[in-house]
């Protein structure tokens, strides 16, 4: 999140994990929480097998986000908010990862023009141009990505057909 500007469309966020395996890393070395937890998987597989899933572990933990200017719980914010703190996480990370690796991921981004303003439309699709990134970006309105016309390929996908989209 720190590869976000202090100030910007996208807000900048804390994020944490909250759960159990968590909890027990603040209060014991990590070595003794990992013994602990593989002797409770494997003394919980018969109640795992019976409910047809694992019961306890990691994915049980939550991801807290805190929009940080506000210092607000992100399920306090605004859905507007919300939407800008998602994408400022999604773009911290491409941003990330392609400084550490020197290769941007291939970005996926779903009905995202609708869920923005205007001007967070502009802004993202300006950041996705400096990431030089390869981005999937889906959408039934046509007009919200129209200021990319010249600049991106549009597909239409039509009865399951996938062709070039005749009037962006």
């Amino acid at each position: 999140i720190e590869r976000l500007p202090s100030s910007g469309p996208f807000p900048q966020a804390d994020i944490s994990l909250h759960g159990d395996l968590e909890n027990a890393l603040g209060a014991a070395p990590a070595v003794d929480v990992e013994e602990r937890f593989r002797r409770a998987l494997a003394d919980g597989r018969d109640r795992d097998r019976a409910a047809g899933r694992t019961l306890d572990g990691p994915h049980r933990s939550d991801l807290v986000v805190r929009h940080r200017p506000k210092a607000m719980p992100a399920e306090l914010c605004s859905t507007g908010e919300q939407k800008a703190l998602l994408v400022g996480i999604v773009v911290s990370h491409a941003r990330l990862t392609g400084e550490m690796s020197g290769m941007t991921p291939i970005l996926l981004l779903d009905e995202i023009a609708a869920h923005l303003d205007a001007g967070r439309r502009a802004a993202l699709f300006s950041i996705l141009e400096e990431l030089n990134c390869q981005a999937f970006m889906t959408g039934t309105d046509a007009a919200l990505f129209s200021s990319l016309e010249g600049r991106a390929q549009f597909l239409t996908v039509d009865h399951g057909t996938v062709g070039p989209t005749e009037d962006p």
